[in-house]
């Protein structure tokens, strides 16, 4: 789980509703009326969790409804262009009959918004959620009356949170991580050339290979035969492997060592249950391996050269140094990152509190959003993407998206209590980085997520980030 989420709270001050259409469709995403001109019992569609659900009752004396419409027909009647009449002398009554829905439109606009702020100033309530209006009776001369349900944030109580034991990590960099994160450059930078000598192959080598493998059923690795249905052909011609290679699994290093090029031969892989292809996982493969050619890695020398070539390094030393260095941040970083999530996910167990389900879907919305994203980068085409079982896909992502936000909710509420706020300074910085990698004007970038809401999200999500950093310092020991 990671620390920092997606959810916001930035609804939980909005006092006003959004436009309220005269003839309301339901969606999951926006609840902001009813229109029905007679009493109606209707249950909204968009789940609230009922431990956080608040229902008002507001009523508007038919006065102040009258005086709306009022106000409302004169703006159109001097804007109306309507054959027949000159602009402002069109009559109340053709108005009336021409922009009915319109003028309506606008009193419940200007009237449900006013009145439901009004209702929850008095209330002292704060709304996470659009209301979701119900039993709403409109008509000119009579009084307007509705009913708004909606979330509010849940009250989260973090006493003892001081006392979560949180083991801090070692994060020293060790000998073998850095010859690792070296051999990963060098090889980067390696060249292979064949081997022309008639010779076996040795560890160290490199092999083109052609293959073809077979997955075998449970009933032929015990030596009786067996129908299967068609496999999807494992096959590969001009594969480049390294014979004893860290990322070579054995059972190929070992049949491939001491062949010569034109060699072929037939062995069996037992995948493990945790492979990384999902297709050989479990599996057991007979492979026709043919030998094709031997080649060797060479590696450029670790001089100053090479090292130039590498970035703004003075010397092959400096470049060592340099590179210690940043492997060293970057353990330390993923590891402390690790536990500061595992010290939330305790949080999370030892605080019980009710969600409010609109953070819930808005947290489910941006995860499948990444998700989707991700498949369009893969290659995967639109039409496909409709296909998707996008109910099955939301319920599979519940359980984590609800504990994104408790986890957003829980520090949310540790830093008010710490204190703990982000700098003006810290703010230009995240968004100098962020019009860099935008290639964004600065300026440009900032109003236009002052327009969109997302610089108050990125102060939310910078906060949290530092909340969680100051309470692991804290905590860990």
């Amino acid at each position: 789980m990671a620390l920092t989420t997606n959810t916001t709270t930035e609804t939980e001050n909005t006092a006003e509703l959004q436009p309220v259409e005269t003839t309301l469709e339901h969606t999951h995403d926006d609840h902001a009326g009813h229109d029905h001109s007679h009493d109606h019992q209707h249950e909204p569609q968009a789940t609230l969790n009922p431990e956080l659900m608040r229902e008002i009752a507001v009523e508007v004396d038919a006065e102040t409804v009258s005086k709306s419409f009022r106000g409302v027909v004169k703006k159109y009647q001097k804007l109306a262009r309507i054959p027949g009449f000159r602009v402002g002398k069109v009559p109340e009554t053709v108005i009336k009959s021409r922009f009915a829905k319109e003028v309506r439109q606008e009193v419940l606009e200007e009237l449900v918004s006013e009145r439901f702020r009004l209702a929850i100033e008095e209330q002292k309530l704060s709304p996470v959620s659009q209301p979701q209006l119900t039993n709403l009776m409109l008509a000119d001369g009579a009084p307007l009356q509705f009913k708004a349900a909606f979330e509010i944030k849940p009250e989260i109580d973090v006493t003892g949170y001081d006392s979560i034991h949180v083991a801090k990590p070692d994060t020293t960099l060790t000998d073998a991580e850095y010859a690792t994160e070296l051999a990963r450059i060098m090889d980067q930078h390696g060249t292979v050339e064949p081997v022309e000598e008639d010779r076996p192959l040795v560890d160290g080598d490199w092999t083109e290979i052609e293959f073809k493998g077979e997955i075998q059923e449970l009933a032929q690795v015990v030596g009786e035969e067996a129908e299967r249905p068609a496999q999807e052909p494992i096959q590969g011609d001009d594969v480049l492997i390294e014979v004893g290679g860290t990322n070579t699994l054995a059972a190929f290093t070992d049949a491939l060592r001491g062949q010569k090029v034109g060699q072929e031969m037939t062995f069996e892989v037992t995948y493990p249950a945790d492979f990384g292809e999902p297709k050989l996982a479990g599996q057991t493969v007979k492979y026709d391996v043919k030998v094709k050619s031997i080649k060797k890695k060479s590696y450029p020398e670790k001089d100053a050269e090479f090292a130039s070539q590498l970035g703004d390094y003075e010397s092959w030393e400096d470049f060592e140094t340099k590179l210690r260095e940043m492997a060293a941040g970057r353990k330390k970083d993923g590891m402390e990152d690790h536990a500061r999530d595992q010290m939330v996910e305790q949080m999370i167990a030892k605080f019980q509190f009710p969600v409010p389900e609109t953070f819930v879907q808005q947290q489910i919305d941006a995860r499948l959003e990444r998700g989707l994203r991700a498949l369009a980068q893969q290659g995967m085409k639109p039409e496909d993407m409709r296909k998707l079982d996008f109910g099955r896909l939301r319920e599979a992502q519940r359980d984590q998206a609800v504990n994104e936000v408790k986890a957003s909710l829980i520090l949310d509420k540790l830093a008010e209590i710490e204190g703990i706020k982000v700098t003006d300074e810290d703010m230009e910085r995240e968004l100098f980085m962020a019009s860099l990698q935008a290639r964004e004007p600065l300026e440009t970038l900032r109003a236009r997520m002052v327009q969109d809401g997302s610089l108050d999200r990125m102060r939310e999500q910078m906060t949290r980030e530092k909340t969680g950093t100051a309470i692991f310092e804290k905590l860990a020991k």
